[in-house]
């Protein structure tokens, strides 16, 4: 996050987790992919988390309560990131 008190990561097991980088403690669990995360941001806000996987689903989730707020589809992996102000994935 931009405020340095989250970091989130991608992984080979379809997950992307969040992690306090001080505790090195997972804060949560982002399940939902059925292939690979490859590529994961946080908006600018830290509020949001845009997530990028080989099964061409782009999922954005609420960083504080981790529910995928909004999902959508594309017909191949995708890298991800937010806008600047955050309004564009």
């Amino acid at each position: 996050s931009a405020d340095g008190k989250r970091v989130v990561s991608a992984s080979w097991d379809n997950l992307a987790k969040i992690w306090n980088p001080e505790t090195g403690a997972e804060v949560c669990t982002l399940a939902g992919h059925s292939r690979h995360v490859c590529s994961v941001a946080f908006s600018a806000d830290g509020k949001l988390v845009v997530s990028g996987s080989r099964d061409g689903i782009v999922k954005i989730w609420n960083a504080e309560t981790d529910p995928a707020e909004w999902t959508l589809t594309w017909d191949s992996h995708v890298s991800v990131v937010f806008s600047p102000d955050g309004k564009r994935v």
